[in-house]
């Protein structure tokens, strides 16, 4: 009893985020490079989910971090001539400063793969599907992607290449490893499929993946030779062998809400303990935001798709765990002529650049309303400045200047009265309505276009009633149109709070201060 006492102390039980749970994760990008757009796009769309749940009173746990392991780090730190360790610690760094950098909640919990607690429970979930039957050794010789970290059959290659990295060379393994047993989940799989028509969205992914289930899962290989590849977790009990990265990296997902409690050291006598005491293994973070949330929401690129949605679900049944809440699959950002942009290929766009030019919030706007949420979008750097010129210094931006204008110039100051008659307006209730629909099928494009119908709404209030010239022969007329303008700003800066979050904040304090920006909230590039 007294270390359930103890247990009920912790910080994070304390503050309001301990009621009403919600659990949403990034995947964990692979430090062989620096940070670029795609995964920029990924962070970005789910830490605007987690703000939304956060403003409708939900206890968010946002979730990022850095996958550490596997045969590419290997690699790269030798041809750089220095340890893997020093080679991630210094990529890590990069990631980590994407959290400031893409105004995620500084709150956002960052998880590396090498951090002692994630090694101590990737050893204990191995454990874990051992004892339930479903690791076993066997010899084999396969294709094997690097860059995919992925076996690849005849099927899936072209002209004999990897499709996802045409200029790398396959490798052929050839030696004893331990498999997963992931043949004997196929029928639980298309079941959880099927009991959760949204388990995986857009439902053309869900579609996917269910055929891909369908034509039977293979056992794969979850292990690598220590004396081959020794960058990985060891593991247990066979220090002959490391894990395969996917295995290791996807057990993040629960080791970052402190699953399990009990390895709080390094000794391996706690990993078997641990395992062995499956009543205890659940504790209560792991309770609060796995078990009470029905799970996480994963976010993924869709090349992640069978990785998340069906080898990460086996594993979690193997291990007897429940399964995620919810994937959610992105396309990828493409360049000229429609190219994936990769960093195998060279062609990706640094996302801190963009934020040094632009700023933080015309990043996030782009990919929130003009990249598709589910397919394929280009990006070009025209498309970009072309979307920020019109949307944000012409639209956003001028709206805000021209209405608090009219405002500090003729002392009219936000009426509640006013907002509150507004927001039961038509306009304002069916944009709420494509807002909630946005958010609630995670089609952050449809919450910003509601946001924009609204801005083109007071647009056209500015251009028709001219409320800055009716000034000199109706002024009565002219301060009820600009306290209804000050209303419309409201409920948009409101409805931006988790797209644009720092703009939000300027405009909301603009209206309650009743004062003009100091610079425009967007300058024309």
């Amino acid at each position: 009893m007294a270390k359930k006492t103890r247990k009920t102390e912790k910080a994070w039980q304390t503050g309001p985020e301990w009621q009403k749970p919600f659990y949403i994760t990034t995947t964990l990008p692979y430090v062989n490079s620096d940070p670029h757009i795609g995964f920029a796009m990924e962070a970005i769309r789910a830490d605007t989910v987690a703000r939304a749940k956060k403003l409708d009173g939900f206890g968010v746990f946002s979730n990022t971090g850095t996958d550490e392991h596997g045969m590419k780090i290997y690699q790269n730190a030798q041809s750089r001539g220095v340890s893997p360790q020093e080679y991630v610690d210094e990529y890590a760094a990069k990631f980590k400063a994407l959290i400031p950098a893409l105004g995620l909640m500084p709150d956002t919990n960052f998880i590396r793969t090498t951090d002692p607690h994630h090694v101590r429970a990737a050893q204990a979930f191995w454990k874990a599907v051992e004892q339930n039957g479903y690791i076993y050794k066997k010899n084999y010789k396969v294709k094997y992607c690097v860059g995919c970290e992925l076996e690849k059959t005849e099927s899936e290659l072209v002209d004999g290449k990897c499709p996802l990295h045409p200029l790398q060379e396959l490798e052929t393994i050839e030696e004893e490893n331990y498999f997963f047993k992931a043949s004997a989940f196929q029928k639980q799989l298309l079941e959880l499929y099927e009991t959760k028509p949204d388990f995986v969205i857009p439902d053309s992914r869900l579609n996917e993946i269910k055929s891909f289930v369908r034509k039977g899962l293979e056992d794969f290989s979850i292990s690598r030779l220590a004396s081959k590849m020794p960058w990985g977790i060891p593991v247990p009990d066979d220090d002959t062998q490391v894990m395969y990265v996917w295995f290791d990296a996807l057990v993040n997902y629960i080791s970052a809400v402190g699953w399990p409690d009990e390895l709080s050291g390094d000794q391996p006598s706690e990993l078997s303990s641990a395992v062995s005491r499956k009543g205890e293994l659940i504790d209560q973070k792991f309770q609060h935001w796995w078990i009470e949330t029905g799970g996480v929401v994963q976010y993924c690129g869709k090349d992640n798709l069978r990785q998340q949605a069906a080898m990460w679900q086996a594993m979690l049944m193997a291990a007897g765990l429940p399964n995620s809440r919810t994937i959610v699959v992105d396309g990828f950002i493409t360049g000229d002529g429609g190219v994936k942009m990769s960093k195998s290929l060279g062609n990706t766009v640094d996302p801190f650049e963009i934020v040094k030019e632009y700023g933080t919030d015309a990043l996030r706007y782009f990919v929130l309303r003009e990249l598709h949420p589910f397919e394929d979008s280009p990006f070009t750097p025209e498309k970009f400045k072309e979307a920020y010129n019109a949307h944000l210094a012409n639209g956003l931006g001028n709206l805000v200047s021209r209405v608090m204008k009219m405002a500090v110039a003729n002392d009219v100051k936000l009426d509640e009265k006013t907002a509150q008659s507004i927001e039961k307006s038509s306009e304002i209730i069916m944009a709420m309505k494509e807002y909630e629909k946005g958010f609630g099928g995670y089609n952050i494009q449809q919450a910003s276009n509601a946001v924009w119908t609204l801005i083109s709404k007071a647009d056209a209030i500015v251009q028709e009633r001219e409320p800055f010239k009716k000034i000199k022969t109706d002024a009565s007329a002219a301060k009820r149109d600009i306290a209804e303008l000050l209303a419309y700003l409201k409920i948009i800066a409101g409805l931006l709070l988790p797209i644009l979050p720092q703009t939000a904040e300027t405009i909301l304090d603009l209206i309650k201060e009743n004062k003009m920006p100091e610079r425009p909230l967007f300058v024309r590039k």
